[in-house]
């Protein structure tokens, strides 16, 4: 399963983005879509998960100012970020977890997508 992510780039603080991460393949179902990211110097992190089932977690630091979405038909998973902090700045990688069309469970990365929250 590959998962092509887009959507990252540079901003100001207080500004928006909205990322967006397509899963294709071998897939039969998808369970988990989301989103993690990983500063400069710091361990990855999970930003936010939405399961098929519709349930969503969202870190502490950006509940509020994120929003997880999912299209399920398209495989598709979308994270709106809105009034950024230089704090989110980081490399946001999308992750996915489901079964496979031979009916064995998957999980996968994305490439990352680099966002950056400057003046």
């Amino acid at each position: 399963v590959q998962l092509q992510a887009s959507g990252g780039g540079l901003v100001q603080p207080g500004g928006y983005l909205r990322l967006s991460c397509a899963a294709s393949g071998s897939i039969f179902s998808i369970e988990t879509m989301g989103w993690y990211r990983e500063a400069a110097g710091k361990q990855r992190e999970l930003v936010a998960r939405h399961t098929r089932g519709g349930n969503i977690d969202y870190s502490d630091s950006v509940k509020g100012r994120f929003t997880i979405s999912r299209d399920n038909a398209k495989n598709t998973v979308f994270l709106q970020m809105n009034s950024l902090k230089p704090e989110d700045t980081a490399v946001y990688y999308c992750n996915t977890h489901g079964t496979g069309l031979d009916l064995l469970p998957f999980g996968s990365w994305g490439q990352g997508t680099l966002v950056t929250v400057s003046s």
